[in-house]
């Protein structure tokens, strides 16, 4: 693909049990960088800590909500803004990101740690041990499911203290979708599911998967294998980063930075290929 103008519009994509503030030391950083940097939620999803209160008090408008929803609702987002944006997502927010630029959208994606999209195939046993507590019982899939300290430290932090840990699900955690947990979960044997991607879409916008070697919900082999399917099938400009090391918690464990940093960096100045180990 031809190079597209750069951006000055970061969109910023949080994944399950999260909210939009957990994006809000990046979005710090790449304000310092003259970025326009936008964080839109879920349906139902408020920022700040408002937002976060308000699922811990009722987290009804999770109960039910799906992967299409929360597609279309981003996608009206993105087609309202005045330029293409780069689009970064964490965890199942990386899906949304493959899907969008599958749809047109972006200037150039970042998958952080990324959900897969049906096709990839990787699933080790961590990653079911972390999924585990809600795909366990089918009735969930109708309802917003809490996580525990206990679950959060294995599934995001395990690379903190539980001290640590805690003061991160304190600030950050709300209750999952149970319905888009097992669109995911279940996606290579639902026909038409809505995590459905082309890798032979030659036209997307340039797309950088960065995985984290010691991620135990969404272990850096799912990375591999999608950055690896991308890669084979569409021309496009595709791209992997490993950083070593780092947990599911990595957009806010000690050298989020260097993270942040780097996908903003590519997706300024897309590369192909194997970027390297860090």
């Amino acid at each position: 693909m031809e190079q597209q103008a750069a951006t000055d519009t970061v969109v910023l994509i949080h994944g399950l049990w999260m909210t939009p503030l957990s994006w809000e030391h990046w979005v710090t950083r790449y304000e310092a960088r003259g970025m326009k940097v936008l964080t839109p939620g879920y349906p139902g999803i408020q920022p700040g800590t408002e937002g976060v209160d308000a699922l811990r008090r009722d987290p009804s408008p999770l109960a039910g909500l799906g992967v299409r929803e929360v597609f279309d609702h981003l996608s009206e987002f993105v087609e309202a803004l005045d330029t293409k944006p780069i689009i970064v997502g964490h965890s199942f927010g990386g899906a949304f990101v493959q899907l969008l630029l599958d749809a047109g959208y972006g200037s150039a994606g970042v998958s952080i740690d990324g959900a897969a999209v049906k096709g990839v195939k990787a699933l080790p046993f961590s990653e079911i041990k972390a999924t585990f507590p809600v795909l366990k019982n089918p009735a969930n899939k109708s309802r917003a499911v809490p996580i525990t300290e206990k679950e959060f430290h294995y599934a995001f932090t395990n690379n903190l203290t539980e001290e640590e840990s805690k003061v991160v699900y304190d600030r950050y955690s709300v209750p999952v979708s149970g319905r888009m947990l097992f669109q995911g979960g279940f996606a290579a044997v639902t026909p038409n599911v809505a995590t459905t991607y082309n890798f032979a879409n030659d036209d997307r916008a340039p797309l950088l998967f960065i995985a984290g070697g010691n991620d135990h919900i969404l272990p850096s082999a799912v990375q591999h294998e999608n950055y690896q399917k991308n890669a084979k099938h569409s021309q496009a400009i595709t791209a992997s980063k490993l950083f070593d090391g780092r947990s599911h918690y990595t957009c806010g464990e000690d050298g989020w930075e260097a993270v942040a940093d780097l996908a903003l960096d590519w997706a300024l100045t897309p590369t192909p290929g194997v970027l390297g180990q860090a």
